[in-house]
Formats: C-alpha cells, sequence, structure tokens
C-alpha cells in the first residue's frame, strides 16, 4: 500500500473504526486515541497490509487490544486515587446511548467484544473468531450470554409497567 492509498484508506476507515471503538469504550475521545494509534502503528507495516487482505479488521484488532491496556491502566490508577473521580468535561450522550453503553459495561470483556464486533461491526460469527482467536463455538455461547446479560440490562423495570384493572401486566 502506498502513501496515496493508505491516506484513502485512513479517510474511510477512521470515522468507522472510530464508531465501532466508541461503542467499546464508551467514551469517543478514547475511542479517537486509539484509533489514531492504531494508524500509527498501521502507517509503519503500510507496505505488508495489502498482503494480509484484512487492513481495517487489523487496525480494529490493535485498536481495540489498546483500549484494553489503557482501560487496565486506567483501572489500576483509579483504584489508587479512587477518592476523587474524573471531571465530566463534555456534554453527555443520549439516553438510549448511555444506557447502552452502561449495559454493555456491565459485560465480561469477552462477551462485550464479541458483541461490539458481531452487531455494531457487522462482522460475521467467523470474522469474529478470527479476530479474537476464540473457537467459533466460543464466540457463540459469548454472543449469547452476552445478549442474554445485555437484555437483562436494559429490560423495563416491571414496577414502571401499567397494570390492567384485573392486575395482569400489559405486554
Amino acid at each position: 500500500m502506498d502513501e496515496d492509498e493508505f491516506d484513502a484508506f485512513y479517510a474511510a476507515a477512521f470515522p468507522r473504526l472510530t464508531g465501532q471503538l466508541f461503542a467499546f469504550t464508551g467514551d469517543l475521545g478514547e475511542a479517537q486515541d486509539v484509533v489514531q494509534e492504531a494508524f500509527v502503528r498501521a502507517w509503519d507495516r503500510r507496505h505488508r497490509l495489502m498482503a494480509d487482505e484484512a487492513p481495517e479488521a487489523w487496525v480494529r484488532t490493535v485498536a481495540m487490544r489498546l483500549a484494553v491496556s489503557r482501560w487496565r491502566r486506567a483501572k489500576r490508577w483509579l483504584e489508587l486515587v479512587r477518592h476523587s473521580p474524573p471531571p465530566e468535561t463534555t456534554p453527555g450522550p443520549g439516553p438510549d446511548r448511555t444506557a447502552l453503553v452502561a449495559a454493555l459495561r456491565q459485560l465480561p470483556e469477552s462477551q462485550r467484544m464479541a458483541v461490539v464486533l458481531h452487531h455494531l461491526c457487522d462482522l460475521s460469527v467467523e470474522q469474529v473468531a478470527s479476530e479474537t482467536g476464540a473457537p467459533v463455538g466460543t464466540v457463540k455461547a459469548r454472543l449469547s450470554r452476552g445478549r442474554a446479560a445485555l437484555a437483562r440490562h436494559l429490560a423495563v423495570d416491571e414496577a414502571e409497567e401499567p397494570a390492567w384493572e384485573g392486575g395482569g401486566r400489559v405486554r
């Protein structure tokens, strides 16, 4: 891949990858940072990217690994300075996105990654297995468990549902 091809690849893939990583991290700034860092690493190997036949998948994998690494570092740091939470400096997303991101954050990392790759990045189960290094059956199990957990986290509280006069619930 020459410089012009890489520039075109960057222009086309950066917004898409940033959106995907935002869904994974829940933080737009963090998503932009890890995608940018992944592209810097891709630049260094741009001559070999076409041989991989999936340069966007390679960049996404690197960005997700960077996000996980940063998250682990941040978690350790927060444990040390737990007494003062960081200030919120940007306006938050809408309630639906907030609920989804909060629910995704409650999933174990392996389930969250499978759900984001499959449902938000539109990768097949086989592609998710390839990117994560997990067997197809494991990916299917993670997707099933992840969807079930998301359904529980995103379900409407039954106490908020209106009742019929006879005591039954409206569904």
